[in-house]
Formats: C-alpha cells, structure tokens, sequence
C-alpha cells in the first residue's frame, strides 16, 4: 500500500468520524457507544487479519506497543465520547487540530526530534489563541456543559498525542492489523468497565442512524482506520503524522453544518481560522513532506 493513498484515507476518514460519533452517541449513551464500536472494530480487524494470513506478534517490543495504543486508545476515546455529547462535531475535529503542536512537544522531550523552532513556537502560540478564543465562546456563553466538553476534548488530545509518540519511540515492526487488535484488545476491558460503571444496559431501541454511525466507526473508525493510521506511523516521523490533522478540522465542519445543521459562528470560525494558521505555521515545511510523500510512493 503507498503511503499517500494511506494518508488520504486517514483524512477522509477522520473527517467524517466526529460526525458519526455525535449520531452514535443518540439515544445509546456514550458508554454503550464506544463499546459497541471496539467490539465491531476488533471482530472486523480479526478477520482482516486471518484473511491476509498474518499471526498476532507476541513479543517484547509488540505487548509494549498494545499496551501503550491500548490505553491511548482507551483515554482518547472515552474522554471523545463524552465530550462530544456536548460540543459539534465541526469543533471535536477543530480541537484536535491541536495534535501536531502537542505531538511536536511529546517528540521533542521524548524522540529527540527538533521541532521547537522559533516560527513553530509563534504558530503554537497562535493556535493557542484561536483555543482561547473557541473556549471562552462555549464556556462563557454556551454554559458548563460545553466548557466541561472543551476540557474532556483536550484530554483527549494530550491521550492521543502521548500515545502517538509513544508508538513512535517503542518502534514495533508489527503488522498494522496486529497493532490495532491488539491495542483494541487492551482497552477493552476499560471500555466494558466503563460502560458498567456508567450505565451498565443494553438499549432498548437502538435509532437507525445511531446503529449506522456505530457499525461506520466499527469497521472505518476502528479497524480500517486504526490500521492505516498506525501504517503511516510507522513510516512517518510523529509531527508529520498529526499534519493530517491540519486538513480535517474544515472538512468536518463543513459536513457537521451541512448534515447537522450545527451553527458556526462567528467566533468559532474566527477561533478556527487561527488555530488553523498557527498550525499552517507550524508545519511549515508541509509542501517538502507531501513532496517526499509522493517520492516514497
């Protein structure tokens, strides 16, 4: 598989994955949502997996790695799931438009990669108040509920990006579909505990769209995606990974006021609009990675 094959599928599915979380959530409760979607995720990566005739690695270096992308996985959804029962879809990709710039960080402390240039530092900085200006629009205007939702969606950033480089830093050789099973594998159990420790039932009626948005995020959000996400981790640096993150917070907007009808307002597009400069500054030298992209091709 090329790599920017890979890369695009990644955007597209990211995109249209906070979407499908928000409908999925409807009527299911976040818990039993994100269970559900493990469960469907893990079955079909399994498959996947025997298809193609690959064996599950057990080694040092790959429990390591499951262990790591089980609790990244684990944080970064839950605190996702709950939040975005409170923020538009539009917005949970916005925020975590802030990967790269926390990624970068991570990497520098724990990769040695040397990210902290002075333009990166200014774009960071601009971000952070796009962020600011974002979060002082849903905390103080939309109430606590959003603000709560703001503050979980982060979390969920800081988990997704600690867990990205620390993939990057074990180095597992591992197929893929081995790396998502097995990371599936690990925060399943955290996901069914948290599922009793918070409701605990099966729904009753399950709405059409909201079993749809799970069986979506079951096969694409999950299995597939996974599998190629950590596909272009293992063949890009950290940093260039969470550039993917640089495209989708726009198209998810778009499809959340098209679909959802969601509101953006003035605010939010003005806050939008500098996180997404601050990252464009940041990851100034995005043109030579899609150029060395295509090269690797």
């Amino acid at each position: 598989m090329s790599v920017p094959f890979a890369y695009a599928s990644i955007i597209l599915i990211w995109s249209t994955t906070p979407l499908a979380v928000r409908w999925s959530t409807e009527g299911t409760g976040f818990a039993f949502a994100v269970l559900a979607r493990m469960l469907i995720g893990v079955v079909v990566a399994t498959l996947l997996l025997r298809l193609g005739r690959h064996p599950i690695p057990l080694h040092a270096r790959a429990r390591r790695a499951y262990l790591v992308g089980g609790l990244g996985l684990f944080g970064t959804m839950a605190l996702t799931y709950w939040g975005a029962r409170h923020v538009g879809s539009g917005l949970i990709s916005v925020l975590f438009g802030l990967s790269p710039l926390v990624a970068g960080v991570f990497a520098t402390r724990w990769l040695g990669e040397r990210n902290l240039t002075p333009i990166k530092i200014g774009g960071m900085l601009l971000s952070a108040a796009g962020l600011a200006l974002i979060f002082l629009h849903d905390g103080a205007s939309a109430g606590s509920n959003e603000a709560a939702g703001v503050c979980a969606l982060l979390g969920a950033v800081l988990a997704s990006s600690a867990s990205l480089v620390g993939m990057k830093r074990i180095g597992d050789d591992s197929p893929p579909l081995a790396t998502t099973i097995g990371s599936i594998i690990v925060a399943l159990p955290l996901f069914a505990l948290l599922w009793l420790a918070t409701d605990g039932t099966l729904p009753h009626d399950v709405p059409l769209r909201a079993g749809g948005a799970i069986a979506y995020l079951g096969v694409f959000g999950s299995a597939v995606g996974f599998a190629l996400y950590f596909y272009v981790v293992r063949h890009l640096e950290a940093s260039k990974v969470a550039l993917i993150t640089l495209i989708t917070p726009v198209l998810a907007l778009m499809l959340g006021h098209w679909l959802n009808g969601e509101v953006i307002g003035p605010r939010v597009a003005a806050g939008t609009g500098l996180i997404l400069a601050g990252l464009a500054m940041h990851q100034h030298t995005a043109w030579r990675v899609i150029q060395r992209l295509r090269v690797r091709a």
